[in-house]
């Protein structure tokens, strides 16, 4: 939602920039003393992490939902954790099993019958974009296995703050390039777009990679990816709480998400 309320008056570009850029504010304060304690030989993994945990991820994503509908973007992005398990075993020697295999595959059986118990179904017209989707997804998924492997006893916040605060010059950078200081920032159309992007900066990224490098470390790899289940729940949540109907079909395909979430974890 707050990307596509960034995308009424900038580019994605612009919206994935200042994204970045309000992450990066917000985690600076914390870096000098992260990069004392951080050790030199983590500090590639680090770097490494916020490109492709965030800020890849940013740009496919908003170049991505400038053309294809929000209900596709979420069936793609919960690819996540099938990547996860893919990447895993493929490169990190992570160990899975048929269990967890069936389960994550429930829960996007779930996520694929979502849109059409809305009624809104799909709109594939645009596929070139989908994959970049796609691609992020990937992104995630190697991050995530990374994360567990390399940078397991590194303190969470060092890592957002370290990993942001590198992407701080780039980003500016990249702000300048697409002309932003230039088109009429202080008029109403530009501040909403750019609250919002910087709120999607502040919340969804800073704090959220906070928490997700705690989850990942704490929970291990396939049960942190599986919070891509989470985004369909909250969005039919906020459209109860926004006088949206919800049905019975969608409700159905939410405990068929959260079945294959409790397979998955089932001990």
């Amino acid at each position: 939602m707050l990307m596509k309320i960034g995308m009424r008056a900038l580019s994605p570009y612009q919206v994935a920039t200042i994204r970045i850029l309000s992450a990066g504010i917000v985690l600076l304060p914390f870096a000098w003393k992260a990069f004392k304690n951080v050790e030199r030989k983590k500090i590639p993994y680090i770097l490494l992490s916020g490109l492709l945990g965030s800020f890849f991820p940013a740009y496919l994503y908003c170049v991505a939902e400038s053309r294809i509908d929000s209900s596709l973007a979420a069936i793609l992005n919960s690819l996540t954790p099938l990547f996860a398990i893919i990447v895993g075993i493929s490169f990190f020697q992570l160990k899975t099993d048929t269990k967890k295999i069936i389960g994550v595959l429930i829960g996007f059986i779930g996520l694929v019958l979502l849109p059409f118990a809305t009624g809104n179904g799909l709109d594939f017209k645009d596929l070139s974009y989908s994959l970049l989707v796609l691609i992020a997804t990937v992104c995630y998924g190697a991050n995530v296995n990374m994360v567990s492997r390399h940078l397991h006893n590194t303190a969470s916040l060092h890592i957002a703050a370290l990993a942001f605060s590198f992407l701080l010059l780039p980003a500016l950078g990249i702000l300048i390039d697409t002309g932003y200081f230039a088109l009429p920032i202080f008029t109403t159309p530009y501040i909403n777009a750019t609250l919002a992007s910087a709120v999607l900066g502040i919340l969804g990224t800073a704090i959220a990679s906070v928490l997700f490098y705690m989850l990942v470390k704490r929970s291990g790899v396939l049960f942190a990816s599986l919070v891509t289940y989470g985004i369909p729940v909250i969005a039919v949540i906020l459209g109860f709480l926004f006088g949206e109907n919800i049905t019975i079909a969608e409700m159905g395909c939410l405990a068929i998400i959260l079945s294959g979430v409790y397979i998955v974890n089932k001990k």
